[in-house]
């Protein structure tokens, strides 16, 4: 690079489940200059639509404009605090949660701001974590199981409540005029690039992972018949054919997105991809064997292999899934910082918050200083992880949290610490069942917002019995959507190369400890009883707790 040329420029926008975030990074050494966040005005809307019509169990919707806030406000912002010239800029990327679905018509207008749909919920987005669609998965397990559906083995054996098919069969058969004024069921990875470049272009990763697309093709149309009579032209009439490989381009700025963000019109614009796939390159995890977790509201688990293997429960492998040239595999958990979240908002005395404030700490701060100090198995409590479902490996949304062991002696801290040990053994399940089915994990990576708990972090050493690198950036999605926009814009000849020059990692943060990591083994060897005795069948009462809700909230019970 000449000595008196500006550096070129990337834009990476992390669209998360409650704000989206933008960051400028230098293309030659991935420097992050500048950042922004936009909370969404209307968050997660699972009680109400804004207009006060009421939501059923299991309802998690936003409204899109909230993400286009996200380029008029974020980007600009990130701009600014970057003091950089946009004409420095020679591309932008995103990434966005997955399933996150929005219905539009044909120009790719979201129903819910098409006149008369403002009261409707099926006309809105429905966000990741909308779990209403598990009748709809169920049948599609079932019937997939039966028809031995050759793409079934490809997502450990059950499609989720979450995707794009359940959420589909859903509106379908709850909204079937709004099913029929779709033009469209798009992810919203997609959604906002096309409100970027101006062209509709279906991303491989998430059609891979959560559209059940494999080996070019999605579920044949006597499938979906099979299902509803009027769910056979799913496929084929509102899922766009699959075109767009990640770290290639979509598209080009256009005048009305360039005007949004402040961005010179004509900039590339990189294929949309999910927020912890994107994740990979960001934290340097590209090749075989790396397992990245990135750990926030929720915590997704990917990672590279050589060779295809079927894990039970894993969310999907799918081919050049996260990195071109291996399969890329992915697991999850539904709830981990949302469990915390919960306790601290819902079950946490006045004391703590008042004790918290006069020390000049969050509450959650205040609980990890007080858990600390606890020795393993000191509470006697042990938890399952289940309070937004499971994701892997048992796949059913319809689980549900427990705690076992409360005394009248029980504090709050040592509950928090029991939900944190929770989510660990819940992320030791999916490590094992990887590695039992020839998938062996060789490094576990983390990254994500819940980096900054040092406990939380060590707990996940001791109970992996494992060390955990840590990635460097506080932004990993946005930092990786700038990445692949940098291969996008051929600044770099491929993932790995920008990886390695613009990624950065901390290997072996955390070690584990031989006597907790002890202590943890019996501990882990308990919950697994739980976790199959409510998971697998032998008691369904948690099943049957939900049916109970729904029953009485149908029958406006009280």
């Amino acid at each position: 690079m000449a000595a008196d040329r500006r550096p070129e420029l990337v834009v990476g926008v992390d669209y998360g489940t409650l704000s989206g975030r933008a960051v400028v990074v230098r293309v030659e050494d991935g420097a992050e200059l500048g950042s922004a966040t936009h909370e969404y005005p209307h968050g997660v809307l699972d009680r109400q639509l804004p207009d006060g019509t009421p939501l059923g169990p299991d309802w998690a919707l936003q409204v899109p404009a909230d993400y286009i806030d996200v380029l008029r406000i974020a980007v600009p912002a990130a701009l600014e605090a970057a003091a950089a010239d946009p004409a420095q800029v020679i591309a932008i990327g995103t990434d966005f949660t997955a399933c996150t679905m929005v219905p539009t018509t044909e120009d790719g207008t979201p129903l819910n701001e098409v006149e008369g749909n403002a009261g409707e919920p099926h006309a809105y987005v429905k966000l990741w974590k909308h779990h209403a669609a598990q009748p709809q998965a169920d049948r599609i397990n079932a019937l997939a199981a039966k028809r031995g559906e050759a793409w079934l083995p490809r997502y450990g054996g059950l499609i989720s409540s979450e995707w794009e098919f359940a959420k589909g069969l859903q509106l379908l058969e709850e909204s079937p005029e709004i099913y029929r004024a779709t033009a469209h069921w798009v992810e919203a990875a997609d959604w906002i690039v096309w409100q970027l470049c101006g062209r509709y272009v279906r991303n491989a990763c998430t059609a891979g992972y959560k559209g059940i697309f494999q080996d070019g093709t999605y579920p044949t149309r006597d499938f979906l018949a099979e299902l509803h009579p009027d769910f056979a032209g799913f496929v084929d009439d509102l899922l766009q054919p699959v075109s767009g490989q990640l770290g290639t381009p979509a598209g080009r700025l256009t005048e009305q997105a360039a005007a949004w963000t402040g961005l010179p019109a004509g900039i590339v614009v990189a294929v949309g991809n999910v927020d912890a796939h994107v994740t990979a390159p960001a934290a340097q995890s590209t090749e075989a064997g790396q397992m990245l977790a990135i750990m926030g509201t929720s915590t997704c688990h990917i990672m590279n292999g050589g060779v295809l293997r079927e894990v039970p429960g894993m969310c999907g492998v799918v081919d050049g899934g996260v990195t071109p040239g291996l399969w890329g595999y992915e697991a999850g958990q539904s709830g981990v910082g949302d469990i915390f979240n919960w306790f601290v908002t819902n079950a946490v005395p006045a004391s703590y918050a008042e004790e918290a404030a006069a020390r000049g700490l969050d509450v959650h701060e205040l609980l990890t200083e007080k858990a600390a100090a606890q020795a393993v198995g000191e509470h006697g409590l042990l938890a399952l992880d289940w309070h937004s479902g499971n994701r892997s490996v048992l796949v059913d949304h319809e689980l549900s949290g427990l705690i076992l062991g409360l005394t009248l002696s029980t504090r709050p801290e040592e509950i928090y610490r029991a939900l944190i040990e929770a989510t660990a053994f819940g992320t030791r399940v999916i490590v094992e069942a990887f590695e039992g089915s020839g998938v062996p994990v060789t490094e576990f990576v983390a990254a994500g917002g819940l980096l900054k708990n040092a406990l939380l972090m060590q707990i996940y050493a001791d109970v992996l019995d494992m060390p955990i690198s840590v990635i460097r950036s506080e932004q990993g999605p946005a930092l990786g959507s700038a990445i692949h926009a940098a291969v996008a814009a051929g600044a770099y000849p491929d993932i790995h190369a920008a990886s390695a020059a613009m990624g950065g990692v901390e290997r072996g943060a955390y070690h584990p400890d031989p006597a907790r990591a002890a202590a943890y083994d019996v501990l882990f060897a308990e919950y697994r009883k739980l976790h199959d005795y409510f998971g697998r069948g032998t008691n369904d009462v948690m099943r049957r707790l939900r049916a109970i809700r729904r029953e009485a909230h149908a029958g406006g019970a009280v």
